[in-house]
């Protein structure tokens, strides 16, 4: 058997050094494995011809079974390295490297995403406000689906009583600025993208130049001042925004696009409540992997907000019941006399 191999390498490899085309070799190569074959089902058992080819066809059926799954496995690898090139490549667009298109095989061969979809991913940049609660979660999914450019906002440290809920930081982040907490976490899991982390407070001074130079915001904060700030700076960009929120066991979610004719953050809640009727979740609490889930939640929505999969919650608010076990969702319209995007406002409407 050893004898046949090695003269199959010599066909193969010395033809190939004296400039015989893969063709004629293969043909070549072929004729001796079925003179292999002839030998093992013509010839008595103590035949020396037999003995030389291996005695049975057992062994070059396994050796058979081996090549043909390593044929499969590179035409299946060149598959999703043709996909993921798109149908028509423009010179420009950025190229995946081998290490990328493992690491995002399942995004690849989703078929609502497929090759130009990570590629949207890849191409994106999104600006998470708040690297808390619903931040953590949301930037662990988006880094890890390969959004291309992700800038963080924050002017919080990390504290012991984060560490319940907020997973993106560790024990030993304790007194650091949380956005450089969640730079190097982000960093640590996946190196093929770029992290942006702003260590300050959102407000009207840097809102709008921050915003300029990004394609869709998260809002994850907890108060209300931030929320109507971002709700304004996004819907003068005509920058989509998704919106996640959390009391005690509920958590809900919605984009706010009304540049889709979706309404903004603005038109469902149009003033902030009283004092004490919307405590915070260091007042009221909340169960720790609540965030995770509506976090997680927020980072669908960026995904299919940014390849145009499936349907966005535009117009619709999902709310979860973690207590009971409920999702339920329910429709939101655009005002016309909302000041930010209604009628006298100048927003376009789809």
């Amino acid at each position: 058997m050893l004898l046949v191999l090695a003269l199959a390498a010599a066909i193969w490899f010395g033809g190939g050094f004296v400039g015989i085309s893969r063709g004629p070799r293969m043909a070549v190569l072929a004729v001796l494995a079925g003179a292999v074959v002839l030998a093992q089902l013509t010839l008595p058992l103590t035949h020396p011809l037999r003995l030389a080819t291996g005695r049975s066809l057992a062994g070059w059926a396994i050796l058979a079974a081996v090549a043909a799954l390593v044929l499969i496995y590179r035409w299946g690898l060149g598959r999703l390295k043709a996909r993921a090139a798109g149908p028509a490549a423009a010179p420009d667009t950025p190229l995946f490297s081998e290490a990328e298109l493992e690491r995002y095989a399942r995004h690849i061969v989703l078929r609502e995403l497929g090759g130009p979809g990570q590629k949207a991913l890849k191409q994106a940049r999104v600006l998470v406000i708040g690297a808390g609660g619903l931040g953590a979660p949301a930037l662990i999914y988006l880094g890890a689906a390969g959004v291309g450019t992700i800038g963080v906002i924050d002017d919080d440290l990390v504290e012991n009583a984060n560490l319940q809920r907020q997973v993106i930081h560790r024990a030993a982040d304790i007194g650091m600025p949380k956005v450089f907490s969640a730079e190097a976490a982000l960093r640590a899991q996946n190196p093929h993208i770029a992290i942006r982390p702003y260590n300050r407070r959102l407000d009207a001074e840097n809102a709008a130049a921050l915003f300029a130079d990004y394609d869709l915001i998260l809002d994850g904060t907890d108060d209300f001042a931030t929320r109507y700030l971002a709700n304004r700076t996004a819907v003068a960009q005509g920058k989509p925004l998704i919106s996640g929120a959390l009391s005690q066991w509920e958590g809900q979610v919605s984009v706010f696009d009304p540049g889709k004719g979706a309404p903004c953050y603005q038109c469902i809640f149009p003033q902030a409540p009283a004092p004490g009727l919307a405590p915070t979740c260091a007042e009221a609490g909340v169960l720790g992997p609540l965030p995770g889930v509506v976090g997680a939640m927020m980072a669908v929505e960026a995904v299919k907000v940014i390849t145009g999969a499936g349907a966005a919650l535009r117009g619709q608010m999902l709310i979860y019941d973690a207590l009971w076990g409920e999702t339920r969702k329910i429709g939101l319209k655009r005002r016309d006399d909302c000041p930010v995007c209604g009628l006298e406002s100048g927003v376009a409407r789809a």
